[in-house]
């Protein structure tokens, strides 16, 4: 039975669920899974980094079908969910590594779908209930997924227990947590403009404003990724113990869970432009820290700088879309959707040839400075 006319505390949640399944697993769980899977399958860096594209690759593909397709949104949060889910538990029930790219790609659409698709439902229906608190609520799922996911590795690692075992049971919580919130995803009546928005072609608008954020946050996506997708990896090589390199991870969705929630309350003192430009400002300088501060302390502290903003950088970049786009603000958020994710494909590859050996400075170094570019760019008047 459908949870009719769900109060925003339950919107939140179901929100916050949907979005700690989708990128805390669907997207990043190879993150803290892949120093048990270089254990197990003795996995190089470079056929790590060709696994996390599948994914992102995935992730592109979701976002610019999102454009495309005419599906309802709950009907597309449901669908993608029990995907993310049952793409998870075959990573542990195969072992081709040609497989294993299929399975990531497919993650990666579905939660794309989710991250477009749910984050438009949650904060338009949000809108009205004036609780810009619980705006954070729903982007903190991303870092509460991250969170427990890579607390989930972290004991399964101390447990000597393997890779395949790890995502199977990172499978079966998806489906939990997914059948916790089928009811409030249910289909009901909405009115005739939203039926467009959710299910129709997104329009974009391509003026220059439009244009400059979908580069910007572009250059995002390949900013953050290196250390998103290898942080683990770094402090593995810096401190071999699980119980102490296994933070790395969980300090890094720990962070992005709490930054999203003061986030929301900064937003009443500051527009999302100025926030914007501040977290990627200081994603710049955490994305550089592993480089000018070697070992495990400059590792976990990009780890915090870089989990504290990305997902503030994401939050206040939806919302500036919904600002500039008006109505058509989810052909917007997808176009930036897809910019973000060429970035991640783009980010993973470069850093597995520059640091083939397992030296990632060379890519730390120019994600950096791209990062501290686009954030100028961000600044600048619009010239439209």
């Amino acid at each position: 039975m459908p949870e009719s006319n769900p109060s925003s505390v339950a919107i939140a949640r179901a929100g916050l669920i949907a979005l700690a399944v989708a990128m805390g697993i669907g997207r990043f769980a190879f993150t803290p899974v892949l120093p048990m899977m270089q254990v197990d399958h003795g996995l190089s860096v470079t056929a790590a980094a060709w696994l996390a594209s599948a994914n992102y690759f995935g992730y592109l593909v979701g976002a610019v079908a999102a454009m495309w397709l005419r599906v309802r949104a709950v009907t597309a949060i449901r669908v993608a969910l029990v995907v993310i889910g049952v793409a998870t538990l075959a990573m542990g029930a195969t072992s081709g590594y040609a497989t294993w790219l299929v399975l990531r790609g497919v993650a990666g659409i579905a939660s794309a779908w989710v991250l477009i698709h749910a984050s438009a439902w949650s904060l338009e229906r949000l809108a009205s209930a004036a609780r810009p608190f619980l705006n954070g609520v729903v982007f903190g799922g991303v870092g509460a997924g991250i969170a427990a996911a890579g607390a989930i590795c972290m004991l399964l690692m101390e447990a000597d227990v393997r890779s395949a075992e790890a995502w199977i049971i990172l499978g079966v919580l998806s489906l939990a947590l997914t059948a916790a919130v089928w009811r409030t995803f249910a289909p009901s009546p909405v009115p005739a403009q939203e039926s467009v928005q959710s299910s129709g072609r997104f329009a974009l608008r391509r003026d220059r404003e439009s244009l400059r954020m979908i580069a910007c946050y572009g250059v995002f996506g390949f900013g953050y990724i290196i250390p998103a997708t290898f942080i683990p990896a770094m402090a593995r090589q810096a401190i071999p113990d699980p119980l102490v390199f296994g933070w790395s991870w969980p300090i890094f969705g720990g962070a992005a869970l709490m930054s999203t929630l003061v986030a929301s309350v900064l937003l009443q003192s500051f527009d999302n432009r100025r926030l914007w430009i501040g977290s990627q400002l200081l994603m710049a300088v955490g994305v550089a820290l592993p480089v000018v501060w070697p070992g495990i302390a400059g590792i976990m502290l990009a780890g915090l700088l870089v989990g504290g903003t990305f997902m503030v950088t994401t939050m206040v970049g939806i919302r500036e879309a919904r600002e500039i786009g008006g109505p058509n603000a989810t052909g917007l958020i997808a176009a930036m959707t897809s910019a973000f994710a060429a970035g991640q494909i783009v980010g993973p590859i470069s850093a597995g040839y520059l640091g083939s050996n397992g030296n990632f400075s060379v890519a730390l170094l120019i994600a950096s400075f791209l990062l501290v570019a686009s954030a100028y760019a961000l600044r600048r008047p619009a010239q439209s």
